[in-house]
Parts: C-alpha cells; sequence; structure tokens
C-alpha cells in the first residue's frame, strides 16, 4: 500500500510576495467568453471513429503495418470499400 506524499510547503504566504504577472502567465491562462469558458487546442470532430479490439491473422497485420504511417485508416477505407459504404466527409 503506498503511503500519502505529504503537502508540499508553499514558497510565498503574503499575497503581496505573489509572483509577477509575465506574457507566459497570460499565455497559458484560461480564456473566458463572458462566462463562457474558450476551449483551446484542436476543435471536436463532427465525425468520430470509435475504438475497437479486433483479432487478425499475424501476417495479416505485420503486412498492414509494413505498408507504412496510415495504415489504420487504409483497413478502414478498405472495410468501407467492401461493405460498398458511402464515403463520410
Amino acid at each position: 500500500m503506498t503511503a500519502k506524499k505529504p503537502s508540499t510547503n508553499a514558497t510565498w504566504t503574503d499575497p503581496d510576495d505573489a509572483p509577477e504577472l509575465t506574457e507566459a502567465f497570460f499565455k497559458e491562462a484560461d480564456q473566458y467568453d463572458g462566462t463562457k469558458l474558450k476551449v483551446r487546442g484542436r476543435p471536436k470532430s463532427a465525425v468520430t471513429k470509435e475504438p475497437v479490439k479486433i483479432r487478425l491473422d499475424a501476417d495479416v497485420l505485420a503486412a498492414l503495418r509494413a505498408s507504412g504511417e496510415g495504415w489504420q485508416t487504409r483497413i478502414n477505407d478498405t472495410l468501407r470499400a467492401s461493405l460498398k459504404l458511402a464515403r463520410r466527409v
């Protein structure tokens, strides 16, 4: 069983000793549009993919991986074509 780590002591306690607000601080700070938090990073895709676990023969998987980066996308495209499904955009 792991023991709880003791809390770290604050490096300062007096509000007058607060660190200076630099450009780096503001680049990392949360941004709000009114009361709503602006989400950072890559926008959520309208079309998402679902992770699944499938079992493939070792030689099939090795050939797919040997074909280079994007092999999972190529599997998806091959399955889509074999099922005659319309291409998602």
